[in-house]
């Protein structure tokens, strides 16, 4: 059984080393960069002084809430518009292709519209990604527009798919 957690101080080690994987990178809309683990922790210190414009959930498995699979966000709420941006993080490797996404984006998705009273979520998603194409589309997302070759990654330009649920299409499903 998988769950949402907020983010805590003691994930950064565990996120650090996701955000060290070229590979993971690779798929997000991010630059792969050499983080150090005192970059990370100012991350989340900024994240604790501004959580009235973003939420950060773990996700992980009921059975250990202290096992980080993933991190999923909120960002950019903007509450006059009613709208967020999502961004989503499978950590590691093993933990991909198992639901684990599904289920985090269906749960921070109903938070976000029941609990936040937001009316859209938004996401930029790279071309190259089917799989979190197929993902967002089977959560209902929509495709709203492309960047063109808005984006850096591993020596040549790829566009950016810019995708969103409104909360009557959530009703919808």
């Amino acid at each position: 059984m998988l769950k949402l957690r907020e983010l805590a101080r003691d994930d950064i080690k565990e996120i650090n080393k996701w955000r060290a994987s070229k590979e993971l990178i690779s798929c997000l809309g991010a630059p792969y960069r050499y983080i150090n683990e005192d970059v990370d922790y100012n991350w989340f210190e900024a994240y604790m002084k501004n959580r009235n414009t973003s939420v950060r959930c773990i996700i992980c498995d009921s059975a250990d809430e202290e096992k980080p699979l993933g991190l999923i966000s909120l960002v950019n709420i903007n509450n006059i518009n009613r709208s967020a941006e999502l961004h989503i993080m499978i950590g590691n490797k093993e933990n991909q292709g198992k639901g684990i996404g599904t289920f985090a984006v269906n749960a921070i998705v109903n938070h976000a519209f029941n609990d936040l009273n937001l009316r859209r979520i938004e996401l930029g998603v790279l071309e190259t990604n089917a799989r979190a194409i197929s993902l967002y589309k089977k959560c209902g997302f929509t495709q709203e527009g492309i960047k063109r070759q808005s984006h850096y990654k591993d020596g040549k330009y790829v566009n950016m798919i810019l995708m969103a649920i409104l909360k009557e299409d959530m009703d919808k499903r």
